[in-house]
């Protein structure tokens, strides 16, 4: 994927991001949930929502953190034949870039003309392999409105926002800023494992690295701490996640296996060849 391309992205994913901050800050009603709840929304999602996470941290102790701590487990291994698919779909673009990056090299120059073949091609070639770039999306298009409803379910709950976890209230911001950090790191350590195992890496690559925690640090320093809990454990999940089904130690060892395989196959058939042409001669 080019430079291009892989800002695109970026800048999807960001204003995803600040739509969802948008949509939650204002809000159209802030009034507690409760019997009275009306509407849809307030009725049938947020309403559910509160009842259910209160419900499993009563089964835990009455502890709210430990509550949504399990919530987010609960939503993450439902997401995970999506995110199974999201990283079968990274692993097939990652194999994939070599003749994406040789398609890129037939048209260096940087005019439209160019740039619309270049990305005619690229398509065309993911389309021929069966590979859609924008399934990587599908599990955070999900989780958005997952995050947007916990917001509103802990704002408009008394007992979830007065709720405390350890030295967090989770009705506000991490006074210590130390569940956003944390966050950050699990964003960063999850983005190395996806791209080392690429077989080609470029600067926007690296940036892509470290701007993503960057993001997630500026953004939950002002979030409820018990949104920034469910960062965590839901990128703990994810590092977890990436190590089992799309290990990049373990696809790098493939790949260089396979690599010393077809490098042995083809000494073999020159040997062959090299023992028929001495007979042809004799």
């Amino acid at each position: 994927m080019n430079h291009k391309k892989t800002w695109q992205k970026l800048l999807q994913i960001s204003t995803l991001l600040i739509l969802v901050l948008f949509l939650t800050a204002c809000s159209s009603s802030q009034e507690p949930l409760g019997p009275n709840s009306t509407g849809f929304w307030d009725q049938y999602i947020l309403l559910n929502l509160s009842r259910f996470i209160i419900g499993l941290s009563h089964i835990l102790g009455g502890n709210y953190g430990i509550g949504i701590i399990l919530f987010t487990i609960i939503v993450r291994i439902i997401l995970l034949p999506l995110n199974k698919i999201q990283m079968d779909s990274q692993r097939q673009m990652q194999e994939l870039q070599p003749e994406l990056d040789a398609i890129k090299a037939k048209y260096p120059n940087q005019d439209r003309e160019s740039m619309e073949k270049l990305q005619e091609e690229q398509l065309q070639l993911m389309e021929d392999r069966g590979i859609n770039q924008w399934t990587s999306l599908l599990p955070l298009l999900i989780q958005l409105p997952v995050m947007m409803a916990l917001y509103q379910s802990i704002i408009r709950t008394e007992a979830l926002r007065q709720g405390s976890f350890l030295w967090v209230n989770l009705g506000q911001p991490d006074p210590f800023f130390i569940l956003p950090i944390i966050a950050a790191i699990l964003t960063l350590v999850n983005t190395y494992l996806t791209m080392k195992s690429n077989p080609s890496q470029n600067s926007a690559m690296k940036w892509t690295m470290y701007f993503m925690p960057l993001m997630i640090l500026f953004i939950s320093v002002g979030l409820p701490s018990a949104i920034t809990l469910y960062l965590v454990v839901s990128n703990a999940f994810t590092v977890i996640q990436t190590l089992v089904f799309n290990n990049p130690y373990k696809i790098i060892a493939e790949r260089e296996a396979k690599e010393v395989a077809e490098k042995a196959k083809q000494r073999e058939l020159r040997r062959q060849l090299r023992r028929a042409t001495g007979k042809k001669k004799r």
